[in-house]
């Protein structure tokens, strides 16, 4: 399975809440540019998992809007300080269902905890706004980092 993890663009710090802080003109522009970047690879997903956060969903909106996506979920996983233990156990189960792509889209730190978590052999790259990581995992859960993109 490839496992794809996604920080959100950009987004605003005027908010009520961390939660609701959204996306700003130049976070939806890296966001567009990312889903480019995969159509330019030609990378789908069989599943998007993306945090309930309004910066991640629009994430993923926009990303959904021009990349082919078969499923989408929102997950409680996936915020900030969501257990990275507990989302590679949600992948293992996927890998046995024939999920063959995913796309992730959270926040830091869990980013960079997921991605520490499926390959604990390598540093878990910097994650900036938009930014993904693609990670090869094996049905044994023992995952490869393949490439680190970052959004320009």
């Amino acid at each position: 399975m490839k496992v794809y993890v996604m920080r959100h663009g950009e987004a605003g710090y005027s908010a009520s809440s961390d939660s609701s802080r959204p996306l700003t003109p130049f976070g939806e522009k890296q966001c567009q540019s990312v889903a480019h970047w995969f159509n330019e690879q030609q990378i789908t997903f069989d599943l998007g998992l993306a945090s309930p956060y309004v910066r991640a969903q629009q994430t993923y909106s926009i990303i959904a809007d021009l990349v082919p996506i078969k499923q989408t979920e929102t997950n409680e996983l996936l915020t900030p300080s969501g257990c990275a233990m507990h989302v590679v156990d949600n992948l293992s189960i996927l890998s046995l269902t024939g999920i063959h792509s995913v796309l992730i889209v959270s926040h830091l730190p869990l980013v960079g905890y997921l991605v520490n978590e499926l390959c604990p052999h390598v540093s878990p790259p910097m994650f900036s706004t938009a930014d993904v990581a693609c990670i090869s995992l094996s049905p044994n859960v023992q995952g490869v980092l393949e490439w680190h993109h970052h959004c320009v």
